[in-house]
């Protein structure tokens, strides 16, 4: 599809970009993609089809959870998605188009293993993403560019599972330019008088094995899928309550990968779990954390620095969150999840009280990753420390687990009665 061509007649604006690709050194796909417009540019001069569009730009920045591609146009494109099975492949169908991008602007990372573009014929062109698990587009749609320099397509993938792809690819219409087109990145909400739902994250996992015993050597990736599954037990025996993990076995899984799992559930709580070492020994006691741009304290700091680590012990690249579009939505949105995370961390120190022994100031914040969430309230409680022989101890303890998985339910129960009090 993506042979290469000398350009022909080409209109004075595409001769510029096609010759600076060229002395830029742009690679082949590229150049080729360029070349592919000449046809249509030479039709519109003489009144036959209209100029081509062009892309001028491009971006591409995610993880294995979710990938975000901007397309810079100088005119606002109309678009279509659809699903392609064995292997899964992604693609948007274009209007005749000019890519005068450099290829590496739209290198293959995250979700996507490899890319291409290029013309179909004289009136269409085409993006082929083909992803390394399956995946399907959370978000599709264009919006004009603040500057005024035209519009820009922006796509949010995420992860997903084969059955969902298959069940795309089975209901898609190829006639239908919108039957695969959204425009939210919040997943919809579960429907009403559906069970509340609770996402339990058992920290670390697989080649990531956190912290280590000081006395028993115990990993911290056994410590907390114990809690995780006593805990998840515990919320599954109250009416109206459904808990499930992020992980069930010793497996690695991303921090995107745990927000997102969490998300495309419908989770209306995420608690992630965790049992960190400290220098100081003689530190003990349980921490519940928030999310904030700003660290409450340097050993919050510390600890988000170490869990966000965990991506590239894994050998995972470790990037910043796909930037959502500007949306004040969304904005009031993080500003209101963050509200209920905070009253979640007070639920849960209230049912410690007198209970269990925490830190000094036990509620803390920083920027963990896997709190990112706009959408889903989400705490990360360090059970204790493993750095601490007295922590280890309980931390051991199948009694001691069971009390606080009993503890941790009271406080779900509470801060949910209280949501629901206040119509949330």
């Amino acid at each position: 599809m993506f042979k290469r061509v000398r350009p022909a007649n080409v209109s004075g604006r595409l001769r510029r970009i096609w010759f600076v690709g060229r002395v830029a050194g742009i690679r082949a796909a590229t150049a080729a993609a360029i070349c592919f417009a000449v046809p249509a540019v030479s039709s519109a001069i003489d009144g036959a089809s209209p100029e081509p569009l062009l892309a001028y730009g491009a971006r591409i920045v995610g993880d294995d959870a979710r990938t975000r591609i901007v397309i810079d146009f100088d005119r606002e494109p109309a678009f279509s998605i659809h699903y392609i099975a064995n292997p899964e492949r992604i693609v948007i169908d274009l209007p005749a188009t000019a890519f005068g991008f450099p290829a590496d602007d739209l290198g293959a990372r995250g979700l996507f293993k490899d890319i291409r573009y290029g013309k179909m014929d004289e009136d269409s062109a085409r993006i082929v993403l083909t992803t390394s698990k399956p995946a399907k587009m959370a978000v599709a749609k264009v919006q004009a560019d603040e500057g005024g320099k035209g519009h820009r397509l922006v796509l949010d993938a995420e992860m997903t599972d084969k059955a969902t792809v298959a069940g795309l690819v089975k209901a898609q219409s190829w006639s239908d330019p919108a039957s695969a087109q959204t425009t939210s990145a919040i997943p919809q909400p579960a429907p009403a008088g559906s069970d509340f739902i609770i996402a339990v994250d058992a920290g670390h996992g697989g080649i990531d094995t956190g912290a280590i015993g000081v006395d028993t050597k115990t990993q911290e990736k056994d410590v907390t899928l114990a809690f995780a599954k006593a805990l998840a037990d515990r919320l599954n025996r109250e009416p109206g309550i459904k808990a499930f993990l992020t992980r069930t076995d010793d497996s690695f899984l991303s921090l995107s990968e745990r927000v997102q799992i969490s998300r495309q559930a419908h989770a209306s709580l995420f608690i992630s779990l965790h049992a960190d070492t400290l220098k100081q020994k003689d530190i003990r006691g349980s921490t519940v954390y928030t999310i904030s741009d700003k660290a409450s304290d340097k050993l919050a700091a510390d600890l988000a620095d170490r869990e966000n680590l965990s991506d590239q012990i894994a050998g995972k690249e470790t990037v910043a969150e796909p930037p959502e579009v500007a949306d004040i939505l969304l904005d009031l949105t993080r500003r209101e999840t963050q509200a209920f995370s905070i009253s979640l961390a007070q639920s849960v120190l209230t049912s410690f009280k007198d209970q269990v022994g925490t830190i000094n100031n036990p509620h803390r914040h920083a920027g963990f990753r896997v709190l990112q969430a706009p959408d889903m309230p989400s705490i990360l409680l360090e059970l204790g420390f493993l750095s601490n022989k007295e922590d280890e101890k309980l931390l051991l303890d199948e009694t001691w687990r069971q009390k606080i998985a009993d503890l941790l339910t009271d406080a779900v129960k509470r801060y949910r009665t209280s949501m629901m009090a206040n119509g949330g």
